[in-house]
């Protein structure tokens, strides 16, 4: 199995033989010794003749490609069987609490992350796509896992986890932080979104999809 843009190899299947490959120096050093040292290569240039892999994944990984449809085209060529995405279907980020408190942040997220159209089209093929329910204490940093714990996000140090909010200048991202922490004080993201904090699984946007 190929892994494209496999970073750590968070990830990464440890049952089966998985070549990886990661373009970050710093994410390629980060990886434990019990997994498979990474190639440096990009998704738009794969280094392996046509056919190579009986299947391919990339996780949290195409919205980071400079060319999204070369990278889905690379990952085509050297593959035979299925190819697996686990990425964020941007149509539905519009509905998440943080929309409400951070809009720019959101925004940001929707044009970095390609519409499954456009994957699609890249891979040339349809895709069967799946929800991925986020549990209540995933310890993933992406926004939407901390859709019961809003207070996460007061801190600097999560926010920074994830990308989107280097959009946002720091004067803004103070007035988020004082706005959030004014409506957790007095109880209005409570009386709005309370029900979130004992939901065990929280179906946003992140989607697993599948070559059909």
């Amino acid at each position: 199995m190929l892994n494209v843009g496999a970073g750590p190899g968070s990830y990464e299947p440890t049952d089966r033989e998985v070549t990886p490959v990661e373009p970050s120096e710093t994410m390629r050093a980060q990886r434990p010794d019990h997994l498979p040292s990474a190639l440096d290569a990009v998704a738009e240039h794969l280094p392996f003749p046509d056919d190579s892999f009986e299947a391919a994944m990339t996780t949290f990984s195409v919205h980071q490609w400079r060319d999204t449809g070369a990278g889905l085209r690379e990952i085509r060529r050297v593959t035979r069987g299925p190819v697996v995405i686990l990425t964020c279907d941007p149509r539905l980020l519009d509905g998440y609490w943080l929309n409400e408190y951070a809009p720019r942040v959101i925004e940001a997220e929707q044009r970095r992350y390609p519409p499954l159209s456009e994957v699609e089209s890249g891979l040339g093929t349809a895709l069967r796509t799946t929800p991925v329910p986020i549990p209540l204490d995933c310890s993933d940093g992406f926004n939407e896992a901390y859709y019961g714990r809003p207070e996460m996000l007061l801190d600097p140090a999560a926010r920074q986890s994830c990308s989107a909010w280097s959009f946002l200048d720091a004067a803004s991202q103070d007035r988020f932080a004082v706005d959030l922490e004014h409506h957790l004080v007095d109880g209005t993201w409570d009386r709005q979104f309370g029900h979130l904090r004992t939901q065990p699984f929280y179906e946003g946007s992140l989607v697993i999809a599948v070559t059909i």
